[in-house]
């Protein structure tokens, strides 16, 4: 019991002595979306998918006025009529329900794009930002899977970051005629 009390003593004397090294967090998903690239892609993104959710809204207020119809007009129906209605209102959920489930599943793809696309220009601004200023971590609070419960709002870089990303120029942009590439730096993980 007392060899456990002079561990915990130790490595508590040991804590305070040392000298932590600096830590940051950010929202990447934000400080991507908060950036003139971000902002123009997110425009474009949903200019492009706009149509396709007017679309699916229209047909879903298709088969809203279906099912009224069937709901208030059932009882002097058909049987054949009323089983007639009932599958076609079916029919059209379940295309429905597919033609929504592609298109989502193409938005997200289109939008993962997007992410690696300033992601990785992002994340050489970030590397920089981090060795300029002294940070040791850095940690994604945008991230579900990055355990952080608590973070001071003092030590959030984001809105250093849109401002480094939004100063840079646009990786299409061509160098200056002479100028050496930036040396890698070896164990950099990009």
């Amino acid at each position: 019991m007392a060899a456990a009390a002079f561990v915990t003593l130790s490595v508590g004397a040991y804590a305070q002595t040392a000298t932590p090294g600096k830590v940051g967090v950010i929202s990447i998903n934000g400080a991507i979306a908060g950036t003139k690239d971000g902002q123009k892609a997110t425009a474009a993104l949903e200019a492009k998918f706009t149509p396709k959710k007017k679309e699916f809204d229209s047909r879903q207020n298709e088969i809203v006025q279906l099912q009224d119809q069937l709901t208030k007009g059932g009882s002097v129906m058909s049987e054949e009529k009323r089983n007639q209605m009932a599958r076609d209102i079916d029919e059209k959920k379940k295309r429905l329900e597919r033609d929504a489930q592609d298109a989502q599943e193409d938005f997200q793809g289109e939008q993962q794009k997007l992410l690696q696309g300033l992601g990785s220009r992002m994340m050489a601004i970030l590397e920089k930002y981090a060795k300029d200023n002294g940070y040791s971590l850095i940690l994604d609070v945008g991230n579900p899977n990055t355990p952080v419960l608590y973070a001071a709002s003092a030590i959030d870089i984001t809105p250093d970051i849109i401002a480094l990303y939004d100063k840079n120029p646009s990786p299409t942009a061509a160098p200056a005629p002479g100028t050496p590439a930036a040396p890698k730096t070896p164990g950099t993980v990009k």
